[in-house]
């Protein structure tokens, strides 16, 4: 049952937790092995006694902060424990000779703190949810700003799930637009996930300036949204809970992916998923309707809506109920039928709500500041007849769009892990901060979580 299998991934979890951190530095350090080109170990053998001009050049050479950095893939700001140089001066030639096993590398990060509460200190609570409690910390490696996001652990349960499958996400998605998992705590009564720590999510940006940003702040904002989906598009994930309370920015204006608690890696073909997936107000209509077979069209759903949000100041469609989300979704797009819903009519939940035949309306009426179709194109398609289907514009084909050329060809060439705010043709414009214009507040509705990392 899903019941068993969950309880068994929590088990899975917690004991590779327990063997990421459980290891005695010593006994790594005695190991007389050699590791494979896979950075597992073999047995010695008759060739280790030929000595290499690279090997006896690291036994000769002092080992630096630099060098443990490269060898550990640590970032360059890591500030190592007083005495731990000189132990690694000691034993380091261990792990320069050969190539480093996961093992010796785990261990390694013990020693230096990582996987240890006390290496971050908790400075502010910043809001609790039903399953973890978010702080600003500080690290003691890097003197950073970190959030510590820290799930609490039941006797009989274990991790929830969606703790256990945001870390297996984010271990692997590294990008510029991706919000960076630090480190993770396991301890018997909590996991706590370590980030990088942004100033505000994109609901509090919204607030701060009034609900009015600058037009070249929205386009800055959009493009490095969709680069970040872009990269998670292309590697089969998809994040299914795309909101402002899950967009991160920070003082640069870089804007991060945040919350993958409920994202899931997308099968070849597409599996069966669950359809209460996505926060209402961006929850697409075919999701809404009880669709559980989707692809990448459901996060650019919730892409175009947050551009309507960012570029109007309010809400596209803030509907408290499934069928007032519906309501407000075709009495702007239209109310679907045969032609532009194939199927449509043999729905149970569309025909038991019984909607009036609401004919489509121009969304540019609704977007003077963003001048037509841009909105358009990203909720639906270049089809205005495939509205409510499959055949939405993609991330990848929306940063290509024209709306975007006159931010230049170079933020399309970028590794994925550099921010856009590393050319100089790139900059925030300041924005004229005011007071929060009289709005609904989307943090008081039920269909929003408070925090992004909740």
């Amino acid at each position: 049952t899903d019941e068993i299998l969950s309880r068994l991934a929590c088990l899975l979890y917690s004991l590779y937790a327990c063997d990421c951190y459980s290891c005695v530095f010593s006994e790594i350090v005695h190991e007389d092995v050699k590791m494979s080109s896979d950075g597992e170990s073999d047995p010695a053998s008759s060739s280790d006694d030929v000595q290499s001009p690279v090997k006896v050049r690291m036994r000769n050479k002092k080992i630096s902060t630099e060098d443990i950095n490269k060898r550990l893939s640590l970032p360059a700001d890591i500030r190592l424990p007083d005495d731990y140089l000189e132990k690694f001066n000691v034993i380091g030639p261990a792990l320069f000779e050969q190539p480093i096993s996961r093992r010796l590398r785990r261990v390694s990060l013990s020693e230096i703190g990582f996987g240890k509460l006390e290496t971050y200190i908790k400075l502010d609570k910043l809001g609790e949810g039903t399953y973890a409690t978010v702080y600003k910390g500080r690290s003691k490696l890097t003197e950073n700003l970190v959030a510590l996001k820290e799930i609490r652990l039941e006797h009989e349960e274990g991790a929830p799930c969606t703790a256990i499958r945001e870390v297996s996400l984010l271990k692997d998605l590294k990008h510029a637009n991706i919000v960076t998992l630090h480190d993770i705590i396991h301890t018997q009564k909590s996991l706590t996930l370590v980030f990088e720590y942004l100033d505000k999510d994109l609901k509090q940006y919204l607030d701060d300036c009034g609900n009015v940003i600058h037009v070249h702040n929205v386009k800055l904002f959009l493009f490095q949204l969709l680069r970040g989906l872009s990269y998670c598009h292309r590697r089969k994930v998809l994040h299914r809970d795309l909101k402002p309370q899950n967009l991160l920015i920070n003082e640069r204006g870089e804007l991060k992916l945040a919350d993958f608690g409920l994202a899931r890696a997308k099968s070849i073909p597409t599996k069966t998923y669950s359809n209460e997936v996505v926060t209402l107000w961006y929850r697409p209509p075919d999701i809404l309707l009880g669709s559980t077979d989707y692809s990448t069209h459901i996060d650019m759903w919730g892409v175009g809506c947050i551009f309507y949000e960012m570029a109007t100041g309010r809400p596209l469609f803030p509907g408290s109920t499934v069928e007032e989300e519906l309501h407000f979704i075709f009495k702007l797009l239209g109310t679907p039928t045969e032609q532009t819903w194939p199927g449509i009519t043999s729905n149970e939940e569309f025909v038991a709500f019984n909607y009036p035949q609401y004919k489509a309306e121009r969304l540019s009426n609704h977007t003077p500041r963003c001048r037509a179709a841009h909105i358009l194109l990203l909720l639906t398609h270049q089809d205005p007849c495939d509205s409510f289907g499959k055949k939405r514009i993609s991330a990848d084909e929306s940063m290509n769009h024209s709306y975007f050329s006159n931010l230049g060809k170079r933020v399309k060439l970028l590794p994925d892990t550099t921010s856009i705010f590393t050319l100089p043709e790139i900059q925030l414009e300041k924005e004229a901060m005011r007071p929060t214009a009289a709005a609904p507040d989307p943090a008081n509705s039920p269909n929003r979580r408070r925090s992004m990392l909740f």
